[in-house]
């Protein structure tokens, strides 16, 4: 049964944990110890140098399954990136051998049956080691590129692969193979049962990092790729009002600036000749000279040109 309480920054740490136990697996990815005391959620948070919005966005999404991060520029990528790298550390290098084990110790010595269901669940950890390992070696890095400034052109989020589904269906019929078909004595019964309650809660585990994932972690990716495209668009275009002025060490003249504001303005040659009381000849070749100092050759680029550098007020030319 979902809480359906929203968690603020100013409750208490303790109380999150006391109404949702489950939370003290995310703890440890976030990088936040157990001895906060009683300080708040915000105050633990701080102390630990964790985001703490994000931090309660992944708590009260996995508490409550209610939440929009579609266009939300509040959540930190590198908090979300730090908990999914921890989470997978956790999962692959604890709970999985650990859960092996105990299933090792469920299962009847000789036992062919057992032998069969210890196969089924080493197909399962391949399975889920293969998908995160995936994501270590591909999603992760094309993150940090992005977070740095240098994306990878060749990849985008879309273009990752999720396999939860497939391991979902492999853990349940892990379960299943279990509960129907596994006999055992009174021993080995209670250790199975209590293998089985810690592979159900490790399945809700995994659907609440699958979700995590696909609900924030996706839409925040896709926003920096959007604000990444909108940046580089905007260096190409300083790069092309720039260029030609500072590279060659030529700079406009007045009367070419003069022209320039003609132009934008949607002025013909012979309209702008008039204006400035000079020649078409005149005209062609200070706009020759122009294209040649600012590689700008297009009225649109002369347009942008003239608005950044404050020859035109924007609110005076018609876009």
């Amino acid at each position: 049964m979902k809480n359906l309480k929203m968690y603020e920054p100013g409750d208490k740490m303790i109380t999150l944990i006391k109404d949702n136990y489950s939370v003290l697996q995310a703890l440890g990815s976030f990088g936040i110890n157990l001895g906060f005391g009683d300080k708040t959620v915000s105050e633990t948070c701080q102390m630990n140098d964790v985001d703490t919005y994000t931090f309660l966005a992944v708590v009260n999404f996995t508490i409550n399954d209610q939440a929009d991060f579609q266009d939300d520029d509040r959540i930190s990528v590198p908090t979300l990136l730090h908990y999914l790298k921890a989470s997978h550390t956790y999962y692959l290098d604890f709970q999985l051998p650990f859960i092996r084990r105990e299933l090792e110790e469920s299962i009847r010595p000789g036992d062919a049956l057992g032998g069969l269901i210890m196969r089924l669940y080493e197909e399962y950890s391949q399975e889920i080691r293969r998908h995160m390992k995936y994501e270590e070696k591909t999603l992760f890095p094309y993150v940090e590129s992005l977070l740095e400034g240098r994306p990878v052109s060749n990849y985008n989020i879309e273009t990752f692969s999720k396999h939860h589904e497939q391991t979902d269906k492999t853990l349940r019929e892990l379960k299943l193979m279990i509960i129907k078909y596994l006999p055992t004595d009174a021993l080995h019964n209670n250790q199975l049962t209590a293998t089985l309650y810690d592979i159900y809660n490790n399945e809700e585990w995994l659907r609440q990092h699958a979700q995590v994932e696909d609900h924030i972690f996706t839409p925040a990716i896709m926003r920096l790729e959007r604000l990444t495209r909108q940046d580089d668009l905007s260096k190409n275009i300083s790069q092309m009002v720039f260029r030609g002025g500072q590279d060659n060490g030529e700079s406009l003249s007045e009367r070419e600036k003069e022209v320039i504001i003609g132009v934008v303005q949607g002025l013909q040659n012979k309209e702008i000749a008039e204006r400035l009381c000079i020649s078409v000849n005149t005209v062609i070749t200070h706009r020759r000279n122009i294209a040649r100092k600012l590689q700008i050759h297009s009225p649109a680029g002369l347009t942008i040109y003239a608005i950044v550098n404050e020859l035109v007020d924007i609110s005076s030319v018609k876009l």
